[in-house]
């Protein structure tokens, strides 16, 4: 969990995802197309993704675990909060106060 948390403090915006997820894609281009530039972190990619899944699983409280968003070092949750904080509004506003969006 340790790992996790570091990582997820390393810019603004952390989404931890796999290759093979469609909804890990769709959360990082919502990202790209506001201009945020998130730190995407790949666990098939990473020798310790299996452990950090764990971890990220027992953060979000139930699977699956990618993708995880970590907005200003805490943790949003997946693909359901993040479009339900696009479409209520919320999302542009996060960013700005994380400092990941400036206009």
């Amino acid at each position: 969990m340790d790992r996790v948390m570091k990582l997820a403090s390393e810019r603004a915006v952390v989404i931890f995802t796999s290759d093979s997820c469609c909804m890990c894609h769709t959360v990082t281009r919502l990202f790209r197309d506001f201009g945020v530039s998130a730190l995407e972190h790949e666990l098939d990619q990473d020798p310790k993704g299996k452990e950090m899944e764990r971890a990220l699983i027992k953060l979000l409280g139930k699977g699956p675990p990618v993708p995880a968003v970590f907005i200003g070092g805490k943790l949003v949750g997946g693909t359901n909060k993040v479009m339900s904080l696009h479409l209520s509004g919320e999302f542009v506003p996060m960013m700005r106060n994380a400092g990941a969006l400036w206009l």
